[in-house]
C-alpha cells in the first residue's frame, strides 16, 4: 500500500533516486543502487527490486540472470524524499562477487568504539575450528569433539536455571552468556550459523503476528 505517490520523490537530474537495500533479518546493509521511475513502479508492482543500471544504460531486476531475487518489505524515503531503503527479503547473495553484502571491504574501525557482534564472534569460533589456536578453549572443544561440546551446553543449561530460580541477575547474565558461547560452538560445529538462526525466529515473528491477528478477528466478532 502506498502511502504517498511517487511524485512526490525528488529524482535528481538524470532522473534516478539512490536507493539503499537493507536485509529485513539482519538488518545489514546489501547494497546501494538507483531507481528511475519506471524500475521503482517495477519494483512496486512486483514487490521486487528493480534497478536502473548506470554503466549498462538499462533496468535491471536483480535475480533475473542469477536467481538472487530481494522480495521488497518496504520502502521509506528520507526526511527530503531524495533518497530511500529498500528492505528485502533475499534469496541468495546480494553482490555480483558471490558475497551476503556489497560492503564487504573493511578500511577502518576504532579499537576504543568497535561494538561487540554476535556475527564478530561467530568468526572467531569459526576460526578456531578451521585453525587450531593451541592453548584456546575453543580449540580445546573442537578437538574433544560434538560429545563433549553437547555436554558443556547441558551443563551451562544448568547453570542458567540455577540461576534464574535464585533470582540472581548478574549470575543469569554470566550464565546466559556461557550458555550462548557454547551453543555457537554447536553451531559452528554442525555447520550452522547465525543467519540460520535468524531466519528461524523471523519466520517464527511472522506466525506468532499471524496467530495474534487471527485471535483479535476472533474476539470481536466473539
Amino acid at each position: 500500500m502506498l502511502a504517498f505517490p511517487i511524485e512526490k520523490l525528488k529524482f535528481d537530474e538524470k532522473g534516478l533516486i539512490p536507493a539503499i537495500v537493507v536485509d529485513a533479518t539482519t538488518r545489514e546493509v546489501l547494497t546501494l543502487a538507483y531507481m528511475n521511475r519506471e524500475s521503482l513502479a517495477i519494483t512496486l508492482e512486483k514487490e521486487l527490486t528493480c534497478f536502473w543500471s548506470r554503466s549498462r544504460q538499462k533496468l535491471w531486476l536483480k535475480g533475473e540472470s542469477s536467481g538472487n531475487y530481494q522480495h521488497v518489505v518496504s520502502i521509506t524515503a528520507d526526511c527530503d524524499y531524495d533518497a530511500l531503503t529498500v528492505v528485502v527479503d533475499r534469496e541468495g547473495p546480494a553482490c555480483h562477487e558471490g558475497t551476503d553484502s556489497c560492503f564487504h571491504n573493511p578500511m577502518f574501525e576504532s579499537e576504543s568504539r568497535k561494538n561487540f557482534t554476535m556475527d564478530a564472534l561467530m568468526t572467531l569460533i569459526e576460526g578456531r575450528k578451521t585453525d587450531r589456536k593451541e592453548g584456546s578453549y575453543t580449540t580445546y572443544l573442537f578437538d574433544k569433539g560434538r560429545d563433549k561440546i553437547l555436554k558443556k551446553v547441558g551443563e551451562e543449561c544448568t547453570e542458567v536455571i540455577i540461576a534464574g530460580k535464585a533470582d540472581d541477575h548478574k549470575e543469569t547474565i554470566y550464565e546466559i552468556a556461557d550458555l550462548a558461547y557454547h551453543v555457537m560452538v554447536l553451531m559452528t560445529d554442525m555447520g550452522l550459523s547465525v543467519n540460520d538462526i535468524r531466519r528461524e525466529l523471523a519466520s517464527r515473528h511472522v506466525i506468532d503476528h499471524k496467530i495474534k491477528q487471527e485471535k483479535m478477528v476472533s474476539d470481536n466478532n466473539g
